[in-house]
């Protein structure tokens, strides 16, 4: 039996957290990109908060990522 060739497979791959590398690589990585800064001001506000309100009541907070697709993940060819 012979295994396919990784080229003829329909494969994509996607990374996280989008870091500058994925643009630059030599296939461009798709990524899944989150919204860092407005993550980082939202914890450091929730911190803030439960530090100055001994009463303060926690929650959760949830963030909407982005897919940022690139050749890693393009569709197969047809025909």
């Amino acid at each position: 039996m012979t295994r396919p060739r990784l080229r003829d497979a329909a494969l994509a791959i996607v990374g996280y957290d989008d870091i500058n590398f994925a643009a630059a690589a030599a296939v461009p990585l798709s990524s899944v990109r989150q919204p860092r800064r407005r993550l980082g001001r939202t914890a450091a506000g929730l911190l803030m908060n439960e530090l100055e309100n001994p009463d303060h009541q926690h929650r959760q907070v949830m963030f909407t990522p982005e897919l940022v697709a690139r050749l890693s993940s393009r569709p197969p060819k047809t025909g």
